[in-house]
């Protein structure tokens, strides 16, 4: 039978009940069938669905509309489901990254959904996507961006990404290359007559090791760039001297960089070898001197950091919508078989996103 979400719980056990329900990248359905029902359930939300990606909107004629962003997908479940409770932390797959979160987008769908919900001082817009673990291409906020960006458009959108109750203002770039050396294959016992492609990449490898990565300040906030190897791969045979190896590199570039601007720093970087950029996403500058940005940092206190990965506001930027990351969960632990949310952080997300919004226990 279809799993029935109680949107009438606490955020706590909401979140709980949405870990044990699996949703890993690909295998979404289940979960985005089951939040579907959940907010057709609430008269006053218009929902619409593209694929396995749901989007419900408020339709209050309100001068500003915001959007509570997140993504239905987790990483492979390792051995962490279904969903424990100990103490005051909830544990298992997808508590921080990001099911916490979701439980907060839903918590508040709920409040101003129902026929006698409160009221906020802002039109809303929520969005819940999958595919957002694996690569970009499959991912389904770009989906939504390409196919109906009308159902994005909006002054300024919170992703709820896990960032340990604290705003992180943009994000950092992605983009992996692929450098390739090449040799000359001979038989492993008579090396003289061949080139090792293998041996070629130390000199790859040595670049990266004694690369100085920037530290870029925007808009106040500092973000630290990364270029790093995350695969080699080469080899024939146990007998053959290899006449090609690659080595797969990571950049993560500061908002201060388009993604032309990065492929050809690392064209020059590796200037003198065979670079193919094979997967690419923007950066994003924090836009928190806009008032929106300003009054929701106001609400949730303490200093913005800035976004050292990558996340989904890089898409709402790309947009014109300025966006920010603030979730519950603690990016640290995302990602872990130990994967865990403080409870009182989910109830603190709530509360803050309802100051926020200016919503009251009284009815319309």
């Amino acid at each position: 039978m279809p799993t029935v979400l109680d949107l009438s719980l606490d955020a706590a056990a909401l979140t709980a009940a949405l870990v044990d329900l699996p949703s890993v990248s690909g295998d979404e359905q289940a979960l985005a069938d089951a939040v579907e029902q959940a907010l057709r359930e609430l008269p006053l939300l218009r929902v619409d669905r593209y694929g396995n990606n749901v989007v419900a909107r408020t339709r209050l004629g309100l001068a500003e509309r915001v959007v509570l962003a997140g993504h239905l997908d987790t990483v492979p479940i390792a051995e962490n489901l279904p969903s424990r409770l100990e103490g005051e932390r909830l544990y298992g797959c997808g508590t921080t990254d990001m099911k916490s979160g979701v439980a907060v987008q839903l918590k508040i769908a709920y409040e101003v959904g129902r026929a006698d919900g409160a009221s906020p001082d802002r039109d809303l817009t929520f969005v819940f996507y999958d595919c957002e673990e694996i690569e970009a291409a499959r991912n389904g906020l770009g989906h939504l961006v390409r196919e109906h960006p009308d159902w994005l458009a909006a002054d300024f959108a919170v992703l709820l990404e896990p960032t340990d109750g604290r705003i992180e203002g943009g994000c950092k770039g992605t983009m992996r290359a692929r450098i390739t050396t090449r040799g000359v294959r001979a038989h492993s016992g008579r090396d003289w007559l061949g080139v090792n492609a293998i041996h070629a990449a130390s000199a790859v490898l040595t670049r990266l090791a004694e690369y100085k990565a920037r530290e870029v300040e925007v808009e106040g906030l500092v973000y630290r760039e990364c270029l790093n190897a995350v695969g080699v791969s080469g080899g024939v045979a146990g007998n053959v001297i290899p006449d090609e190896c690659v080595v797969t590199v990571n950049y993560r570039f500061a908002p201060d960089l388009t993604e032309e601007q990065a492929a050809e720093h690392i064209r020059a970087v590796f200037a003198d070898f065979e670079v193919e950029i094979t997967d690419s996403a923007p950066a994003a500058a924090p836009g928190l001197s806009l008032p929106s940005a300003a009054e929701f940092a106001r609400v949730v206190g303490g200093a913005p950091e800035a976004k050292q990965g990558w996340t989904d506001v890089a898409r709402f930027a790309g947009l014109g919508v300025p966006a920010v990351n603030y979730g519950p969960g603690d990016s640290r632990l995302a990602h872990t078989r130990g994967e865990f949310v403080e409870v009182a952080r989910i109830a603190q997300a709530v509360e803050r996103m309802r100051a926020w919004l200016g919503l009251d226990a009284g009815s319309r």
